[in-house]
Formats: C-alpha cells, structure tokens, sequence
C-alpha cells in the first residue's frame, strides 16, 4: 500500500532499528543499552523492551504517523554488530503505506561503501543515509568520507548526521569511548559547501553548539534541522525563535524512537510557542517536499 500523505497525521523524519535481528545481543549490549534507557529516563533499553522493526510499524501506524527508520553502522567503533541494511529496507518495504527506508554506512568503509550506497538505493529504494560522528569516530568533513557522499549524492539520495551531545555512552566509563567533539555542526560546513545539492539534515538541537547549527542552516541552503532527541519544552529560545522566522521551511520533526516516543514529543510540542501557520511545516509539509513526496 503507498504512502498516503494526506491522511497522515505527521512525518517522523528520525526513528531508530534498535534491534539486531541477526541473534543475541553482542557481549556488553545491555549495559550500552542501559546506560542509554538511564540517559532517556526510560525502559526501552532493557531485554525485551526495545520494539522490532514490524512493532514500530505498527506503532506508526495506528497514530497516522509516517516515519523515518535507520539503524547505525557502528561496528568498527562499539564492537555491535550493525543491524543490516538490506533487512530494514526489506521490512520498510512491507510496510510502504507507513515506512521510508534509510541506510548507514561507516565513511570508513570507502569505495565499497560508496558502492554498498548506490545498491541500496538503486535495488532497494532507500532514501537516505544516517551517520553519526561521534558513534563512528569521525569528523564529517573528513576526505576520507566523500567517496561515499559522492556516491549519494550523486544516486540523489539524504544524507542525516547527528549532532550535539548524545545519549550513547553517557554515564559510562569514560562515555564508551565516545568523543563528542566529532558532532560539532560547524564540522558540516564543509560538507554543506562541497556537496551543494545533497540534502544534509543535522539531526537534534545541537547542544552545546546551537547556534552553530543555526548558522550553517541559514548559509547553506541544503541544511535542515530535525527536532529529535529533546522533548520540546526543553528547546532553547534562539532554536524556537529561528524555526518561527528563518527557517521555518527547514525544520523537520523527528522524535529520536524508541528513546522518544512521537506522543511525547507531540504532547510538549503543543506547549511551545510556535506560531499556528508554522506547526503544520514542522509536523508534515518540510518533511514531505524534502522526501518528494
């Protein structure tokens, strides 16, 4: 069944294939996914709580949500093995009415990354790439990665990275490893400028560097900003401020699921001060030209 746009209620531009569906859980996965419930002051990291790809299908849509799914390749840094591409885009496929596919790939993975990148796109319709600095230990401006831009960017495809501070690894023992300095939004900038038509999405408000996100989303003109990972009575006024004014054709909701679920990111959304005519650019409509839909 095709996706329905205008029955839908909201597009979820930022959700997340937890789950390996490969077998058990790899040696200190439960602790990485507790550390992480602990972060989100919620369950879904223990055994059992974190939904498969089917369950968040029908999660989304009972509540007329479209939503953005991705799992992260992140094996060469955490030792997890990455939840296979081919296998969320296969169950998105199933689910056509209510799922759009997107992929990751570690940049480390160079030229067959770049060649696994045009495959998925071209063989199993996926829309986008997820990459996350700082779970893969890179700076998005890095040489090395532009193979595998070049290859999206060239098969038509969106690329999303996290930015700001994030949930995986905080409170561990020296943060797993993690190094936030990778996910400065400003290190996009580069990216932005080298790869003017690739769409490039910085994923949450970018704590501690939010007006840097805003700076290089007002500059750029293939920037946009997803909303996920906070609840939105936490967002800071200047983030509020420019997605009422500047940039509000370039502000994407996105919940950050199963970590935030869309409820209660819709649930605070309505207490915030955006304006009326705006609200509806953020829950459907940017999400909705951005995709092609």
């Amino acid at each position: 069944m095709p996706l329905n746009i205008d029955d839908l209620v909201a597009i979820d531009f930022h959700t997340h294939a937890e789950e390996p569906c490969c077998g058990p859980r790899d040696d200190g996965y439960d602790e990485f996914q507790a550390g992480m419930a602990s972060y989100f002051k919620n369950p879904a990291g223990a055994q059992g709580m974190l939904p498969t790809v089917q369950e968040t299908a029908a999660y989304y849509r009972e509540r007329k949500i479209a939503c953005v799914i991705f799992p992260v390749d992140a094996e060469r840094e955490t030792g997890f093995r990455r939840y296979e591409n081919e296998e969320v885009a296969r169950i998105a496929a199933e689910n056509t009415d209510i799922m759009i596919p997107f992929a990751s790939i570690d940049p480390a993975k160079g030229r067959l990354g770049a060649r696994e990148a045009r495959r998925l796109v071209r063989e199993f319709g996926v829309k986008g790439f997820k990459f996350h600095p700082t779970m893969q230990g890179f700076y998005p401006y890095d040489r090395s990665a532009y193979p595998l831009y070049e290859a999206i960017a060239e098969e038509g495809a969106i690329t999303l990275f996290h930015t700001g501070q994030t949930g995986v690894g905080a409170g561990m023992r020296g943060g797993m490893g993690m190094r936030l300095k990778y996910s400065n939004p400003i290190h996009l900038d580069d990216v932005a400028a080298d790869f003017p038509d690739m769409p490039i999405i910085l994923a949450h408000p970018s704590f501690p560097w939010q007006e840097e996100a805003l700076s290089v989303a007002t500059h750029k003109p293939n920037v946009y900003i997803d909303m996920s990972g906070w609840s939105p009575k936490y967002f800071p006024p200047i983030l509020i401020r420019y997605a009422n004014t500047m940039l509000k054709h370039k502000m994407l909701f996105g919940s950050d699921w199963p970590a935030i679920t869309p409820d209660r990111w819709l649930k605070d959304f309505e207490t915030i001060d955006i304006r009326d005519e705006v609200r509806p650019l953020i829950l459907k409509e940017n999400a909705r030209r951005l995709l092609k839909l």
